[in-house]
């Protein structure tokens, strides 16, 4: 295993029953990276995750942590991973401190100021002492990564953390993810069904679809596969199509219903709304549509799972 692969799955499947809910699953994951895991809802997301945990026993292929045999090395790899699966659940009538210190307790304890370090790193210090039924849902979400985080993991996996958060919870846990990585150097495996959130806070991602994987690598680089589509709505419609149509950068247009879709490098598209209002045309709309949307639309069925 490469000394920068921290995580590398081959052909890992989990099969209940007839059905596989993961088949011939190969991944890895770059040490130091913020690592998307992404897919529609029932896709298998959470089924890997409990695998790479040691939670649930595949039915077929192995995993290596930190270059070891999951299995083999378990009590070893385990404890420098830290894991938050779905939502986090603690006892709502102690305080967050006494929380994490049970938590850190059955692996052999840790002291107060470790303890405080960690609440301090999720932004939640301030309210260390504060019974956690008195926490919203963004906050026991980042306590949840407080206690993946107990012990200094190289490696923390996180289940769709930003599940039923509002925007500023949202926002908050993708900049403590971001932090993790860049100040702590912690490598974090991020599954999530929102392309919006992977985008904006991974650096590497995967995209598997019915248990299966579909692509990975670079964020930048997926996002920059195929040709890009901007989408017009302009007035007349016909002339903006005939002065887009002798842009040189423009490699396809077509009219859909009363706007166009131009096929063309979207770092073009500020010149071209900059052109038509120039020409006197009115521009209601000029929207850069990514292609790797569209493909992931396309491989997941029209699922508005992925957004």
């Amino acid at each position: 295993m490469s000394s920068d692969v921290i995580l590398r799955t081959e052909r890992l499947g989990k099969r209940f029953r007839r059905r596989w809910a993961v088949r011939a699953l190969n991944l890895e994951v770059p040490r130091g990276e913020v690592f998307g895991f992404l897919g529609p809802n029932g896709a298998g997301k959470s089924t890997t995750i409990r695998m790479l945990l040691s939670l649930v026993k595949p039915s077929e292929g192995r995993i290596e942590l930190f270059g070891k045999e999951l299995y083999s090395h378990r009590k070893d790899v385990l404890s420098r991973v830290g894991g938050l699966v779905e939502s986090a659940d603690f006892y709502q009538y102690l305080t967050a401190r006494k929380n994490l210190d049970m938590i850190a307790s059955l692996g052999g304890g840790l002291t107060r100021r470790a303890i405080d370090e960690v609440l301090n790193l999720v932004g939640l210090f301030p309210r260390a002492e504060d019974k956690v039924k008195t926490y919203s849902h963004g906050m026991k979400q980042r306590l949840g990564i407080a206690q993946a985080l107990l012990g200094n993991p190289e490696l923390i996996i996180l289940d769709e953390p930003t599940t039923g958060l509002d925007p500023q919870g949202i926002k908050e846990v993708r900049e403590l993810i971001r932090r993790l990585s860049k100040e702590r150097a912690i490598t974090v495996f991020l599954s999530s069904h929102l392309l919006s959130e992977i985008e904006q806070t991974a650096t590497s991602m995967a995209i598997i679809n019915m248990g299966e994987l579909v692509v990975q690598g670079k964020v930048g680089a997926l996002l920059n596969t195929g040709e890009n589509v901007v989408k017009i709505d302009a007035r007349p419609l016909e002339e903006a199509r005939l002065l887009i149509s002798k842009q040189q950068y423009v490699k396809g247009i077509k009219q859909i219903n009363n706007t166009l879709e131009v096929n063309m490098p979207l770092d073009h598209a500020g010149e071209l709304n900059t052109m038509l209002v120039r020409a006197g045309l009115e521009v209601y709309s000029l929207i850069p549509r990514r292609s790797l949307e569209d493909y992931f639309l396309s491989i997941t069925d029209g699922s508005t799972d992925i957004r």
